[in-house]
């Protein structure tokens, strides 16, 4: 017989543009036979949760459990999951994939026809004391012992988008140079990315000087504080006029691609990371003799177990990239602090199982 409290679980709910509630929802069952329960034991937020929080994402509605970052232990599975098993301890993947579909098979499981991006968009979240993953066997990976939770929620979402959106599709190689416009997490998270292959030289560019400097010490060997708007000029300045082999967008402003076309050099790469919520310019005046290529993507996590392999063995600095820590019922300070990171210094923030966070 089940009791009210094995019903319902603490959640962070959308309520509508900027109205967001720590509060009792029901608890998610087993629908399919694909499916997993998961306990959260640690979720993040990102900067799209941002967006969904302030109304630019309509198809999310009211009544979401918000969140698509998490590691936890699987505590219930369907018939037909076989590679997860309950009490393993997972990292969930921002991308849900049925590795059937005509999709998954070209190798993009972001437009599986029956997944892509669900959590914390058109089904609930991780950003909840349980959570349900469809297809748990394409989107549950069994952590090592000897990773962190903390440093595994990198690998829901941040680590996979740096490498695959800018790493990969900018055809970053040893000896090149690159520029990565914006300094936030997933701009750290290529950084740290961007070093698996070598490069020359890296230039970090954005206008806060706290994330800035936490890129000169996770490898930027140049940082450029574009405040003045003039991070294009230098940047140019400061590579004889030939501008960079790779130019990575990780903010999506019209403002910051079009560093990226002043930038990019003849024969190199543009790949854009951003979310961008509206039109930009395309210099096609300038670029259509430049032999530029210009890359697009959604995340697809297919990198995401060659980068766990990583985090346990320590190639890559992936709590470097957490800011602060709060327990499940501080997540609206949580929400707070990450929205006004300028004034908090925030980069990534964790929010832990518990009652108690250590905020730093």
């Amino acid at each position: 017989m089940h009791t009210e409290s094995n019903r319902t679980m603490k959640a962070l709910v959308y309520e509508g543009p900027n109205r967001i509630a720590w509060k009792d929802h029901p608890r998610p069952r087993l629908q399919e036979p694909t499916d997993a329960i998961v306990r959260i034991t640690a979720t993040s937020i990102c900067g799209t949760d941002l967006h969904i929080l302030h109304g630019d994402v309509p198809a999310v509605d009211a009544g979401r459990v918000l969140g698509h970052e998490g590691v936890g232990i699987v505590e219930e599975v369907g018939a037909m999951v076989t590679d997860v098993h309950v009490g393993d301890r997972v990292v969930i993947s921002v991308i849900t994939s049925c590795g059937r579909c005509s999709a998954c098979k070209r190798q993009m499981p972001s437009h599986c026809r029956h997944g892509g991006w669900l959590l914390g968009n058109s089904i609930d979240g991780t950003q909840a004391e349980f959570v349900r993953v469809p297809f748990a066997d394409n989107g549950l990976h069994v952590l090592p012992p000897g990773v962190p939770d903390e440093s595994a929620v990198m690998l829901s979402c941040a680590l996979p988008t740096g490498y695959e959106c800018g790493v990969c599709s900018g055809n970053v190689q040893p000896g090149k140079s690159v520029a990565i416009i914006g300094a936030g997490p997933v701009g750290l998270a290529t950084l740290l990315a961007a070093q698996l292959f070598s490069p020359a030289e890296i230039f970090l560019v954005d206008h806060d000087d706290n994330r800035l400097e936490t890129g000169r010490l996770l490898g930027a060997t140049q940082i450029v504080n574009n405040s003045k708007g003039d991070g294009a000029e230098r940047i140019r300045a400061m590579t004889e006029g030939m501008g960079v082999d790779v130019a990575i967008e990780v903010v999506g402003l019209s403002e910051t691609f079009d560093i990226c076309q002043s930038v990019v050099a003849a024969g190199g790469h543009l790949a854009n990371v951003g979310v961008h919520a509206g039109a930009v310019s395309l210099r096609l005046g300038q670029l259509w003799a430049a032999n530029v290529t210009l890359t697009t993507r959604l995340v697809d996590g297919t990198s995401t177990a060659m980068l766990l392999k990583l985090l346990e063995n320590r190639k890559l600095a992936a709590t470097e990239l957490i800011s602060h820590r709060f327990a499940m019922p501080e997540i609206l300070v949580a929400y707070e602090t990450f929205g006004r990171a300028a004034e908090h210094r925030t980069l990534k923030v964790v929010v832990r199982a518990g009652e108690e966070g250590d905020l730093v």
